[in-house]
């Protein structure tokens, strides 16, 4: 067995979702249609935000966020794979991909701290709402932003860059369609205890915690809603709570799916398939869910899309 180092000009193979010819133009047709259905939709969301003056609330500029996430962890992805198919080059630098894998993590990061911010935002609406202005002001929920990038940032660097410290193999095949942290630590020839520990860490600190936010908000909501004496009330409180509820489901379910997945399968091909999920069809539905399930989206839509089609 060969080994090379940070030294070395190192090339990992990105093997995909499939080795079939045949389905490769059935891949790449696909992923071009999610990236394109992601990348529209989400941009239609912050256009619509950002055109309509009664969205400027805490909740929407959270929502552009999220969405400017989306298509950023999106773009960090996809990309490269609808190249290595178009190219049937399956090669990706050392460097290349370790900066993919840092990337994926930092908007992978952002979107778990904004989901948690949104979370809060609800919960200050619903449970304090003569205090809502006052609380949810423009300078804290800019806060949340650059509080939720920084976090995402450290925790990124710090277990990206501890890879530098591994040595590999020559001929290094990743069983993914992106370079994933944890499949590139698998492949590593040198003790991994440090990485695996410093995985379980930040999986426990900086996924755990903000998923334990989320827990409190929706606890304080449910208590807060059941008070409400109308049955109208209490369904027009948990309505504005229907959409991000279920971003967060799809977020953490497809996640847990992928964990699972990785522990009863031994076939990482199978993996990639489940991580599909989490990393580019969450993306591509959250345009759809906060569109379709606000009132106030859709009419900002139209007016935006009646708009644009009257500059045509």
């Amino acid at each position: 067995m060969e080994f090379a180092n940070q030294t070395d000009t190192i090339e990992f193979l990105l093997l995909g979702l499939s080795d079939d010819p045949e389905l490769q133009s059935i891949l790449f047709g696909i992923f071009l249609f999610m990236y394109l259905v992601t990348f529209l939709g989400n941009l239609l969301i912050i256009l619509t935000i950002s055109s309509d003056f009664r969205l400027h609330t805490p909740m929407y500029f959270l929502l552009s966020n999220l969405s400017l996430a989306d298509i950023c962890i999106s773009s960090t992805t996809v990309p490269k794979m609808l190249l290595n198919i178009q190219t049937q080059d399956q090669r990706i630098s050392y460097a290349g991909c370790l900066t993919q894998a840092c990337f994926v993590l930092i908007f992978a990061g952002l979107e778990n701290c904004l989901l948690s911010a949104m979370a809060y935002d609800r919960y200050v609406a619903i449970c304090h709402p003569l205090r809502y202005t006052v609380i949810m002001n423009s300078h804290f929920c800019t806060l949340l932003i650059l509080v939720s990038l920084i976090i995402s940032v450290v925790n990124a660097l710090l277990l990206s860059l501890t890879v530098l410290q591994l040595t590999f193999c020559t001929d290094i095949e990743i069983p993914h369609f992106f370079c994933e942290l944890a499949q590139i630590i698998k492949l590593a020839c040198s003790d991994t205890l440090i990485n695996k520990i410093l995985i379980y860490i930040a999986a426990l600190l900086f996924g755990g915690i903000p998923f334990f936010g989320i827990f409190l908000s929706y606890t304080e909501i449910v208590s807060s809603v059941l008070k409400i004496p109308t049955r109208q009330g209490r369904y027009k409180a948990f309505s504005t709570c229907g959409s991000h509820l279920l971003v967060v489901s799809l977020f953490y379910g497809t996640g847990l799916g992928v964990y699972i997945s990785s522990a009863v399968t031994e076939s990482p091909r199978k993996t990639a398939v489940a991580s599909v999920m989490y990393s580019t069809v969450t993306q591509m539905l959250n345009p759809f869910i906060y569109s379709l399930r606000n009132r106030d989206m859709k009419e900002a839509l139209r007016k935006l899309t009646t708009r644009m089609a009257s500059l045509m």
